[in-house]
């Protein structure tokens, strides 16, 4: 008789860290009625051969939010489930070999105390203090978190998988998914043992996890990567230290020479990510075995020789040991090495929790992400920086391949700012690409889709050694300054590809998408910022809508928000709606044209009325081409988006670029928009508007309609607060003479005390000042407070502005 249940409320696909976080949460969150099924034992893939560490450090608030949550659960779980386990918390130094290095630690600093972690930043000494063994001659200095340390994989998976029974959850072994169909409301798996009939699903199944998302017609983007590491048998110096400290040595990671390397025992323990990586599973001749349960690959020690020659002289003490055994496992890695945690991409009631490259040391904060959404329809957190929607079709096996062995190879890279990686490259281009690459163009990525972030002058470097500051000079600089110029003096023209649109049309769209938004329409005619908020009345996302009719709109998002947008309309529109969404993505263009002369430019090539008011749109020609002329500026100066059909643009270009000689037309880039629209206030996705704030916090007050007739999700969440008074309010600062500006997440402080964040930063040429947006507590966001701004671990002195713009607070210039 089989051991498998008929129905089931969740049914968990995989069985290693990470799945059985899932069920264990969700236990914990009453939904007891779930099961997990794993075609082997529980941890036979990745979980097995895993290292097993256990950071809190990252750059991503989010991803170290889910990470000091994993440290936080694993600190009391032996307890709280009655299983014990192998945990060494240790502590762990990073080594810096440069200024750089030490800058982006002290970012890491700031954002682990906000987070409420001691993280300290090292002398030489210091590190030489809790390292004895350590070479320091050339090294710039280091970071130390208490937190750090190693456990024991599958003690870890046992432990969760032991507290999930306890509470009520299944766990099925040896029980392969072979299918899965849908049934009604219904998702039925199909087993080697049966079938379970449940409202959900998760793909857990890390390593496999695009072989089960192929079962729901979904390509998960991924590749699967070779990680070696060595074990090295015992030294007594080492041994005699230990006994004498009681402790382990700390974690070390040299993150410049890229490799981790781990008192094991009393031996060490010494893993790589070398940069000249292999991909494993990703040609016809190295097909994925149907099964690798608890299995490596041979050793492949010259690949990571360099790694352990660097490795032997920053800790001359390792010569001593000699080498017990290699481990060369499969470790998943989607293309920006981030895991892959929320809905899944068109498919009903689904979800991800797979894709792990550092599975352990996630997998009770990815517990935690899955359960909320699943049973809450959204996270504490916001976790967009692992949303599967990130993603769309364009990130193919190619592009996958190549950004997992960029990733891994780069494991410990900083992550500049103006710095752009080039593996995978070039996958949604627009179609005047190559006249924007002739003009110097610098591109970079955005949704997939290049975009131009600057116009470099042939002598200007351009190497990626170039980029690789924190600081805000750099070859882009003066260009930068010469584009916002042209804007503000003249015009400038901005090629802007991927604008996620989607036309709804039919009986009842415009009642329907009231009923959604927090806020009022526009009229036909007319175009206006629109948003929709969770049940909580935090920011989920907004659009620019275009009103043609009662029942004939068009959406307009962010490039990077397409399969997010989508997914969040489709989800929330009515079985048997009377109107229609189509996703138009890839049937228009826009190109922005802003500045005092745009109106000259544009009338002499276009036949329309361009004294229709700001926030309207028309239908016309320019160049004999048919475009939709909205009259909008992200620049916050006169201006006009040009909407046209992709093969009527290269035509349209050429017209304004020659008809611009007349009116001192410059082409400008991202970087200059990023800080033209920061001195006007305006709000990037995902940054400044995220589900970490509520519509009032994020400053969104007027465009929330509490006394409309609709109810709409949120609403009375946010009638609460708007008579309690938000606790953060939005602000813009201006910031004393920093060579740096403010990253997104640098901690606000008032007299010694944290009180708020910066969601984003920039230089804003029009101004003449460092500008921060961000949220602060709210009895600080009064006009003219003194704030101070951490900054690469140094406080900068910085002022609340009057109001949310700096330039032209009164959209004199918008409206002229």
């Amino acid at each position: 008789m089989s051991d498998i249940p008929s129905t089931a409320r969740v049914v968990i696909i995989g069985g290693g860290a990470v799945g059985a976080s899932c069920l264990y949460h969700l236990a914990k969150a009453g939904w007891t009625d779930c099961v997990l099924l794993e075609k082997n034992e529980l941890t036979s893939g990745s979980t097995w051969h895993a290292a097993g560490n256990v950071p809190t450090f990252s750059a991503s608030w989010s991803i170290m939010n889910m990470q000091r949550y994993s440290v936080d659960l694993y600190r009391g779980l032996a307890e709280a489930v009655d299983y014990p386990m192998n945990y060494h918390v240790t502590g762990s130094i990073r080594l810096a070999h440069s200024r750089e290095r030490m800058q982006e630690f002290e970012r890491v600093k700031g954002m682990g105390r906000y987070q409420g972690m001691d993280i300290e930043i090292c002398s030489n000494d210091d590190l030489k203090a809790r390292y004895p063994f350590l070479e320091t001659h050339d090294l710039a200095g280091g970071l130390y978190d208490p937190h750090d340390g190693d456990i024991d994989p599958a003690q870890l998976t046992q432990a969760l998988a032991k507290g999930a029974r306890d509470l009520g959850g299944r766990i099925i072994r040896f029980c392969a998914v072979t299918g899965v169909r849908r049934d009604s409301a219904e998702w039925v798996i199909e087993t080697e043992k049966g079938e379970i009939r449940c409202e959900y699903v998760v793909n857990a199944a890390g390593y496999r996890a695009q072989e089960v998302g192929a079962m729901f017609g979904r390509t998960v983007p991924m590749a699967t990567m070779s990680h070696q590491y060595i074990l090295f048998e015992e030294v007594e110096e080492l041994r005699a230290w230990s006994e004498a400290e009681g402790r382990k040595l700390p974690l070390l990671r040299d993150v410049d020479s890229s490799y981790y390397l781990r008192q094991e025992k009393m031996g060490f323990n010494l893993g790589p990510y070398e940069r000249n990586c292999r991909a494993h599973w990703v040609t016809p001749d190295d097909p994925m075995p149907e099964d690798f349960s608890f299995q490596l690959w041979q050793d492949d020690l010259e690949r990571i020789e360099w790694y352990l020659e660097d490795a032997l002289a920053r800790v001359p003490l390792m010569a001593k040991a000699g080498l017990s055994r290699v481990i060369n496992g499969p470790i998943p890695y989607t293309p920006d090495g981030n895991p892959l945690i929320g809905p899944m991409p068109g498919v009903p009631n689904a979800f991800e929790a797979c894709v792990f490259t550092f599975g352990i040391c996630q997998a009770g904060g990815a517990g935690k992400v899955l359960a909320e959404w699943v049973t809450e329809g959204g996270t504490e957190w916001d976790m967009w920086s692992c949303d599967p929607r990130r993603w769309g079709p364009w990130a193919d096996h190619d592009h996958c391949v190549a950004k997992a062995k960029e990733v891994y190879g780069h494991e410990y890279a900083m992550h500049f700012p103006r710095h752009a990686w080039p593996a995978g490259r070039d996958k949604r281009l627009s179609p005047i690409h190559d006249e924007l690459k002739a003009l110097g163009a610098q591109f970079g990525a955005y949704g997939g889709w290049e975009r131009a972030n600057w116009f470099a002058k042939p002598d200007d470097d351009t190497s990626e050694e170039a980029t690789q500051t924190w600081e805000r000079k750099g070859p882009w600089e003066p260009r930068i300054s010469e584009e916002c110029a042209a804007v503000r003096d003249a015009v400038g023209v901005l090629d802007l590809p991927g604008f996620a649109r989607f036309r709804l049309e039919g009986v009842g769209v415009g009642e329907w998408l009231r009923g959604q938004i927090t806020g009022a329409l526009p009229r036909p005619g007319r175009i206006g910022l629109v948003y929709i908020a969770d049940e909580r009345g935090r920011v989920v996302t907004e659009f620019s809508v275009i009103r043609d009719d009662d029942d004939e709109l068009t959406l307009i998002t962010a490039a990077a928000a397409q399969e997010h947008d989508r997914e969040l309309l489709l989800s929330r529109m009515p079985p048997h709606a009377g109107f229609r969404l189509n996703d138009i993505t890839e049937t228009s263009t826009a190109l922005i044209v802003a500045g005092p002369k745009s109106r000259g430019l544009i009338g002499a090539l276009a036949q329309a009325d361009l004294t229709q008011p700001w926030l309207t749109h028309q239908i016309s020609y320019m160049a004999g081409r048919p475009v939709r002329l909205v009259r909008v500026s992200f620049t916050g100066e006169l201006g006009w988006e040009i909407h046209a059909k992709p093969h009527d643009l290269p035509v349209i270009w050429e017209a304004l670029m020659e008809e611009g000689t007349r009116h001192g037309l410059k082409p400008f880039g991202m970087y200059a928009l990023d800080s033209l629209r920061i001195e006007k206030g305006y709000r990037a996705w995902k940054g400044d508007l995220s589900t970490d704030y509520t519509m009032f916090e994020a400053g969104l007050d007027r465009f929330v309609k509490l006394d409309k007739a609709q109810d709409f999700p949120g609403k009375a969440a946010l009638m609460a607060e708007k008579q309690r008074g938000p606790a953060k309010r939005f602000v813009a600062l201006t910031l004393e003479d920093s060579p740096f500006d403010a990253p997104y997440m640098s901690t606000l402080w008032s007299n010694g005390e944290v009180v708020g964040e910066t969601t984003s930063g920039a230089w804003g040429y029009r101004v003449g000042a460092s500008i921060a947006l961000g949220a602060v507590r709210s009895d600080l966001a009064a006009p003219g407070t003194e704030l101070e701004v951490e900054i690469f671990g140094t406080r900068v002195g910085a002022r609340v502005a009057p109001g949310q713009a700096l330039w032209d607070p009164q959209n004199a210039r918008l409206r002229a």
